[in-house]
């Protein structure tokens, strides 16, 4: 994922306790839910709605649609408080991240932890350089 601009905004909206919160996915009677631990607060639509409403029946994951978007919106307001910034890094996020989440596995579940959100929004620009003339 692209470098965020102004990645002191993100160092400012999430204290150092945040690298205990981690997000779980799972289906529940066909349901995709979404926790925030570890409190287990479940994770809703609706402050991301706000912002922009790709998918009024809820979260989705594994693929680019619009359950997706509004999944990647959701993880990202939460995470970092800041509607600017998810606002500007989700698609992105929902096409590097929230696509490529399963619930494969004995488990049945995808886990996002955040220090796993923190190193995904801070990797160097992987953009090409316009070569020099």
């Amino acid at each position: 994922m692209s470098r965020p601009s102004d990645t002191h905004s993100i160092e400012q909206t999430h204290p150092a306790s945040d690298c205990d919160i981690a997000y779980v996915g799972y289906r529940q009677s066909g349901q995709a839910i979404v926790e925030k631990r570890p409190e287990q607060e479940r994770l809703t639509p609706e402050r991301s709605l706000a912002l922009v409403n790709h998918s009024p029946s809820g979260f989705e994951w594994g693929y680019g649609g619009s359950g997706p978007a509004q999944l990647a919106l959701a993880l990202l307001l939460d995470y970092t408080g800041d509607e600017a910034f998810a606002l500007n890094h989700y698609q992105e996020f929902k096409t590097e991240v929230v696509s490529q989440l399963n619930c494969a596995g004995s488990a049945g579940s995808w886990r996002l932890t955040g220090p796993e959100i923190d190193a995904i929004l801070h990797e160097p620009s992987r953009e090409p350089v316009a070569p020099s003339i």
